[in-house]
């Protein structure tokens, strides 16, 4: 009796211990052996390069957290993806491999893989918790669904997404109830607009405007003299500051260094047509013959983990589809993660991004773009 209550106390003591570990430890316990040899691999390399959405406090906390945790230099270069994606095949025409891998948004991934540019994700892949599809809302969605090679892995997903903001010195919220409002006299000269002609978060908004409203809108738009740029901190600079009152196509991230500074921006609250849902600066690709691929595959699997994910949406303050990554917090900032606020049967009716909704709205919106705007 007295070895059976000895082991009966030793039993709950390894419980209680068991319940405490924190959910990343848990994981880190079930990880496989080939973790521990690509990672000892991934040392010797020493490096990584990644081409990173033009953000800043995301490149500032990405480098020390890639050497900290897994003793890797990261080069991280910070452009917009049409930038990165013209680097990178430029340098893959002349036989030059750099890039490794690539957090992007829609059209700049799709396009590269469309060119051949890309290396299949999967084999890749280690972790269990990465690799299972009952981990995240709506299992594997892959960005380039129409093909079978899985070269790009959406990992975000978000509703209410602010791509629209205002300077609230030179507009009134209830001025701006529908995407009819924009048309208003008022506004002629101070509507500022990422460029839609290139694959870019102007474009997202464009093609969305083009399919629930039409090219004779968007006529109408352009004859409001749009301030059209393709450096998204030019136009979260302008808005701020009042050369423009309004301003399509800016992400949080950029937007947010001038709310930080108390500056008079706001986004505006989704029309009635209603707003996409979108990824974002949610897709990860890796680059064909990554000159570092022990270091690539140490990346991919870290950064698609609960831990990774949970680090990237509070850092970009966007909705990771890992089911077991916190994301409400996110309404208060007026985002909702998709998995929050809608059914998935829903978000594929909405969706603005993956390959079929880039081929059937993007590109034809895009293409129209370039002919109503020189």
């Amino acid at each position: 009796m007295k070895n059976s209550g000895h082991a009966l106390i030793v039993f709950f003591v390894f419980a209680i211990v068991l319940s405490n570990i924190e959910p990343a430890s848990a994981a880190e316990m079930r990880r496989p052996a080939e973790w521990d040899k690509t990672l000892e691999a991934a040392r010797k390399e020493g490096k990584i390069v990644i081409a990173i959405p033009p953000a800043n406090e995301l490149r500032k906390e990405m480098e020390p957290i890639l050497k900290q945790k897994f003793g890797l230099e990261a080069e991280l270069v910070s452009a917009p993806g049409p930038r990165n994606a013209s680097r990178i095949a430029s340098e893959r025409k002349a036989g030059v491999s750099y890039f490794d891998a690539l957090i992007v948004g829609t059209g700049t991934a799709v396009g590269l893989a469309h060119d051949g540019m890309l290396e299949p994700i999967e084999p890749f892949l280690i972790l269990p918790e990465v690799k299972d599809p009952k981990e995240w809302w709506g299992g594997h969605i892959w960005e380039d669904n129409l093909s079978t090679n899985r070269y790009l892995y959406s990992f975000l997903a978000d509703v209410s997404t602010h791509g629209i903001w205002f300077n609230s010195t030179l507009v009134k919220p209830e001025e701006l109830r529908s995407f009819d409002d924009y048309l208003s006299p008022k506004w002629k000269g101070k509507i500022g607009f990422s460029d839609p002609r290139v694959p870019s978060s102007g474009q997202s908004i464009w093609s969305f405007m083009w399919e629930v409203k039409g090219e004779e809108f968007l006529k109408k738009l352009v004859q409001q003299d749009l301030f059209l740029s393709r450096d998204l901190r030019q136009l979260a600079d302008a808005v701020s500051k009042g050369k423009v009152a309004i301003t399509f196509g800016v992400g949080r991230s950029q937007m947010e260094p001038f709310v930080k500074a108390g500056l008079p921006v706001k986004p505006v609250p989704a029309p009635k047509e209603g707003l996409p849902a979108s990824n974002s600066f949610g897709v990860l690709g890796i680059v064909k013959d990554p000159p570092h691929p022990n270091a690539t595959k140490i990346f991919i699997n870290w950064f698609l983990s609960r831990e990774g994910q949970d680090w990237y949406g509070r850092v970009m303050q966007n909705g990771s589809r890992r089911l077991d990554v916190d994301t409400k917090w996110l309404k208060e900032l007026g985002v909702d993660a998709a998995k929050d606020a809608i059914t998935l049967q829903e978000y594929h009716r909405v969706r603005n991004h993956l390959e079929d909704k880039y081929t059937k709205v993007r590109v034809p919106a895009g293409k129209f773009a370039e002919t109503i705007l020189r």
